[in-house]
């Protein structure tokens, strides 16, 4: 027999953790379907031999961490687990800029209006600063291009979802071990550590430094009764007798399990791809669910996402494998660069041959003397990081958000049907990405750096994005939009998309934090 909940909740990240957490607090009966993996510690992906990929045509084979998509003229990036976006993000946590919500919103949905859910986010993830003693060399080169280019009032550090000790200090012996990390338990009762600087942000904390959403909505949720299961995704939905049936494949032995779950409400946090893509799949291939709006898809948008290397000839110049992912910014969102309205922030990737020392060290060796090798490897290559001397210079903005998201038949496969992005970099689009790469040049130049803007925008106009949004975007009528601004889908009462999928225009900042607001907003309304 179907399972029956009271509210089912598919995807785990900034929309659906919140939505879960929410709704399983007022007694309901709450059911997260989560495609992806419950990650642990033990478990994040180090070696090339590790689960890295998230394969969306071969999910019962490859359903590692990071789903990375390949669209004409664009790639999107996106987590595949329990916490969703948190997990592969770099810890940012921000409100959207005041006079956003002037044009292209619902009336309803104003500053004033998600600043209480702002805070109430802001809270729940514990957002912090990276503190005085701690700062990175890439923290230090921002501001010293800030400075030179006579912009430092528009510099600042960033609120980040990090748990720090003013205590660690990179003057301590080996800093990045895991033994500085000062053991705490967050205000869910989950046990967590402090941030040692080991830049894995992105590819999971060891020391649980990060304030993923597992920790803490995804936790409270579990304490409420909420039940999450993983490798579950969903298909499509349909809909009778006031109930909606969802439909989902769940992963296991490198196998499907079709089944399906019922409930009188169903909230989408799938993502801008994910949540759009089940509606798509409900109206168009199985024609299960009516009614939604011919909206469904468009508007989509990279949010400006863009990034340009800056190499330094003194390898010690800037070592971007070292502290949290991204902690400060240069904000230009008010339009004094030709018009266009972006922010320009520090970037950091983890060191791949460290990590992979790290974990062959960790694995341990029945000869000792291949042990103190890999010691001393380990060592020296956190010191003596490979990619040192490149500074990766990232930014967002206001694009175009001209894209589309539908479905498609392979030609070679004509019984298949998969996502599809029609997008393109139009006049707006390459407006501010153009003016994002001249300020880029003139802070790497103005620190000494070569900068390097990829021939994948010189040559072709490709992107790669880590902030999808649009899709199901809010309005206030089907003809303009695909939800209200509650969230919920026109035509289909107590169905609720809430995540990025609902944003109508490009924010210009890191989103995840105006996402969870608006799922927090949603929630609160949801009876």
């Amino acid at each position: 027999m179907t399972e029956r909940f009271d509210a089912i909740v598919i995807g785990s990240g900034f929309g659906g953790a919140v939505a879960a957490c929410r709704l399983s607090r007022k007694g309901m009966r709450v059911l997260i379907l989560e495609r992806g993996r419950r990650w642990r510690p033990a478990d994040y992906p180090r070696t090339a031999e590790d689960a890295w990929i998230w394969d969306e045509n071969l999910p019962q084979l490859k359903n590692g961490w990071i789903d990375l998509r390949f669209f004409k003229n664009m790639a999107v990036a996106q987590g595949a687990g329990v916490g969703g976006g948190s997990l592969v993000y770099a810890n940012v946590s921000v409100e959207a800029q005041p006079d956003l919500f002037d044009n292209g919103w619902p009336p309803e949905i104003t500053f004033s209006e998600l600043k209480p859910y702002y805070e109430t986010v802001g809270k729940m993830l514990n957002l912090q600063v990276l503190p005085d003693n701690q700062l990175t060399q890439r923290f230090k080169l921002v501001r010293e291009g800030a400075e030179k280019l006579g912009d430092s009032h528009r510099f600042g550090k960033l609120p980040l979802a990090v748990n720090f000790s003013d205590r660690w200090h990179y003057g301590l012996e080996d800093p990045f071990d895991e033994r500085h990390s000062e053991p705490l338990i967050n205000q869910q009762g989950v046990r967590q550590g402090t941030c040692i600087h080991c830049g894995n942000c992105d590819i999971g904390c060891r020391v649980r430094a990060k304030n993923t959403l597992d920790f803490n909505y995804i936790a409270l949720a579990e304490q409420n009764g909420a039940e999450v299961r993983p490798l579950h995704r969903a298909s499509h939905l349909s809909r009778s007798g006031g109930e909606y049936t969802v439909h989902f494949d769940r992963i296991a032995d490198r196998s499907f399990y079709p089944g399906t779950v019922k409930a009188p409400i169903v909230v989408l946090g799938a993502g801008s791809l994910g949540s759009t893509e089940i509606l798509l799949r409900s109206r168009d291939q199985y024609r299960s669910l009516s009614g939604i709006s011919d909206f469904l898809g468009k508007n989509w948008s990279p949010n400006g996402d863009f990034l340009t290397p800056g190499f330094y000839k003194h390898p010690d110049r800037v070592r971007p494998s070292d502290g949290p992912t991204i902690t400060c910014v240069i904000d230009y969102l008010d339009g004094s660069q030709a018009g266009e309205r972006f922010w320009i922030e520090d970037g950091g990737f983890p060191n791949v041959l460290g990590n992979y020392l790290q974990e062959r060290f960790r694995a341990g060796s029945f000869d000792p003397r291949v042990n103190l090798l890999l010691d001393d490897l380990k060592n020296r290559v956190r010191r003596e990081d490979p990619l040192s001397g490149v500074m990766p210079w990232f930014a967002q903005g206001i694009d175009g958000g001209n894209g589309r998201l539908g479905l498609k038949r392979l030609w070679y496969a004509p019984w298949r049907v998969h996502l599809d992005l029609d997008w393109f970099a139009g006049p707006r689009t390459r407006g501010v990405i153009e003016a994002i790469a001249a300020r880029h040049r003139k802070l790497a130049e103005a620190t000494g750096g070569k900068p390097w803007v990829p021939p994948t925008w010189e040559v072709f106009r490709f992107l790669i994005t880590p902030h999808p949004l649009g899709g199901c975007n809010m309005s206030n009528d089907p003809k303009n939009g695909v939800v209200n601004h509650l969230g919920e889908v026109f035509g289909c009462p107590d169905l609720y998309v809430a995540d990025g999928a609902i944003l109508p225009t490009p924010i210009g900042r890191n989103p995840s934090r105006t996402i969870a607001a608006l799922a927090e907003r949603i929630a609160a309304h949801i009876e």
